[in-house]
């Protein structure tokens, strides 16, 4: 996807003007391409209400109909040149994944700041985007590499960076 000058010129001057939106995301060590898409549309990008969400048989089914949906419903393909970041891909990476899955579960009623976009490293050194959700018993996995959800320490991943409960802040 071609990214306007533009766009590029803005994130760069957010990360070094200092103004206080920008500094919410330049200082968070987010990847670019989810600050692009964070400067382009703010509202895929908010937090708010609780950090963890009450893990019960109905949730759990809920995690595990929008992981089977989305992947089904998104043809994959890796991005050529920029790396983008979009909430309605129906072609798309494993962040367009992520971006379309956290869309649907807030839709559903889980709270944005319980939702949480992870960087992962497999044991075969691939580096994916996952969907992390933060419960009361464990944090689940969404993955668009495999149709179970699953707690994230039995994924065999290890975590390179996560978003916290605010989406603007990686650690």
């Amino acid at each position: 996807m071609f990214v306007p000058l533009w766009v590029i010129a803005v994130v760069v001057w957010a990360t070094f003007a200092g103004s206080g939106a920008g500094e919410a995301v330049a200082a968070s060590n987010a990847p670019l391409g989810y600050q692009i898409m964070c400067l382009k549309t703010p509202s895929e990008c908010r937090g708010g209400g609780a950090e963890r969400v009450e893990a019960t048989p109905d949730l759990l089914a809920t995690l595990q109909k929008v992981n089977d949906w989305v992947n089904r419903s998104i043809k994959p393909q890796n991005d050529e040149g920029a790396d983008s970041w979009d909430a309605n891909a129906t072609v798309g990476d494993c962040e367009d994944y992520v971006l379309v899955k956290r869309r649907r579960l807030i839709k559903a009623g889980i709270p944005p700041s319980a939702l949480r976009i992870a960087f992962v490293e497999t044991r075969s050194g691939v580096g994916p985007a996952v969907l992390v959700v933060n419960t009361t018993r464990e944090q689940y996995a969404l993955d668009n590499l495999t149709r179970t959800i699953k707690p994230l320490k039995q994924t065999g991943y290890r975590v390179v960076s996560m978003q916290t409960a605010n989406p603007a802040k990686w650690r």
